[in-house]
């Protein structure tokens, strides 16, 4: 017997256990990426800048490795969700659930005047059974939304687990008249959900749902939000949100951000969050495989002489692991250097970061319109997005970006749109779609 061979063997496993284990833990790191739009500034000049906070979600293996699931699809089924509305929205549930499996857990609610729970929380082991519930939801009633929510909340409580990915889908296709109904309402339902780990998507049906209920809903508990105006879009936009959901690597993910030297934070562009002092305070609730979600700090700088090098903040990022079921920290510095000359100034720009800056910045020219326009105000809410287009445009040129340039036409249809009064519904929750989608990178 050749003893050499087990003992080749043995060596080659010991070396590649050493090498390859380290960079397999690497990958399954989230990656924190801190750029700044303009890495050397003018000297002598007080001025402000755009910092990028970039996180990009790590790549899943294969479909073994994703999180389990823990999802309550609730259904509105108040009259107006009658013909083939509710037979598009069952439909297209039960399409997404076979996407499931036997590790995930799956509860249906459904909603009018009252809450019923159609199929309470359980593993997915007997398809057919949740199947035949879903199946026998019909439509009739008021619409109780918030209560809707809250039960699907509750639902998900059973099996509440930070190793989970935890959401409430809503689907709705008019306005809550039963029960707490303003969007500051709904906002706060979401963001006290985001604080136990559950994200909430909406999905607003037709023409006569409240898109700010929907998306203050959304944005505070850091779900997706989409306006499908013909029912037959439903079984997409399901499968698109199935998908997001059995894709999540990270949760409860706490972005810290704390100026220094003087500088001072202005506003945060493409996130909700608390501006204290020198501090920056945000948070996101899931990220993705393979997908970036950042957000834009702008700031004000102190003029500072030539030649200087200066470290304009330090970023800190804790994170729920759901790869190795850990909490990990990542952080960084931002540092700054100025010059006295133009063209070096101009040539060290970071041309994404500051291309991710425009595009927020635009967007909150479009968000500004939209109120402008709610006021009665046209021709200023017109003028609004034919601003944005000329900043957008003058960038785009500038940084030879294709994006930018395509977001300046956008800019100028939507403006062209706006004198049209009869579509202005339907106008507005295109616009507030868009306008979330853009803020919170949304992929679809």
């Amino acid at each position: 017997m050749n003893m050499l061979n087990p003992l080749k063997r043995w060596i080659t496993s010991f070396w590649l256990a050493l090498f390859c284990l380290p960079l397999l833990a690497q990958a399954q790191e989230v990656k924190l990426d801190l750029s700044l739009a303009t890495p050397v500034m003018a000297a002598n000049a007080a001025q402000k800048a755009f910092i990028k906070i970039s996180l990009d979600g790590f790549e899943l293996e294969g479909r073994a490795e994703r999180t389990p699931a823990n999802v309550a699809i609730v259904l509105d089924r108040s009259g107006s969700m009658g013909g083939d509305k509710i037979r598009h929205a069952r439909e297209a549930a039960i399409m997404a659930i076979g996407r499931l499996d036997a590790r995930d857990i799956v509860s249906v609610v459904a909603y009018d005047s009252q809450v019923e729970v159609a199929v309470p929380a359980t593993k997915l082991q007997d398809r057919e059974q949740v199947y035949r519930a879903i199946s026998r939801i019909h439509a009739g009633g008021n619409t109780a939304l918030f209560a809707g929510v809250s039960k699907g909340a509750q639902e998900l409580r059973k099996f509440l687990d930070r190793n989970r990915v935890n959401r409430v889908i809503l689907l709705s296709d008019g306005l809550a008249n039963v029960g707490p109904q303003s969007p500051s309402e709904l906002g706060r339902l979401g963001q006290s959900l985001a604080k136990e780990g559950i994200s909430v998507t909406t999905i607003g049906l037709g023409l006569g749902y409240n898109e700010d209920l929907m998306t203050q809903l959304a944005g505070m508990s850091d779900g997706n939000h989409a306006f499908v105006e013909n029912a037959s879009d439903l079984a997409r936009i399901f499968q698109y949100e199935f998908g997001d959901v059995m894709s999540v690597v990270a949760q409860d993910l706490i972005i810290e951000i704390r100026c220094l030297n003087g500088v001072r934070p202005l506003r945060l562009l493409g996130r909700e969050g608390e501006v204290i002092g020198d501090r920056v305070r945000t948070r996101l609730n899931q990220l993705y495989s393979e997908q970036e979600k950042y957000l834009v700090l702008e700031v004000e700088v102190p003029a500072q002489e030539a030649g200087r090098e200066l470290e304009l903040a330090s970023v800190q990022v804790d994170y729920a692991n759901l790869a190795t079921r850990k909490a990990d920290r990542m952080d960084g510095r931002i540092l700054a250097s100025f010059s006295a000359s133009e063209d070096e100034v101009q040539q060290a720009v970071d041309k994404p970061a500051l291309e991710s800056a425009v595009e927020q910045v635009a967007n909150e020219y479009s968000r500004e319109a939209v109120e402008r326009r709610d006021q009665g105000d046209v021709e200023g809410a017109r003028q609004l997005l034919e601003k944005s287009a000329e900043y957008l445009g003058a960038q785009a040129e500038a940084l030879a970006s294709p994006a930018l340039e395509a977001q300046k036409e956008e800019a100028l249809q939507d403006a062209d749109k706006l004198s049209s009064e009869e579509d202005w519904n339907r106008q507005r929750k295109e616009l507030r779609e868009k306008q979330y989608k853009r803020a919170t990178q949304q992929s679809y």
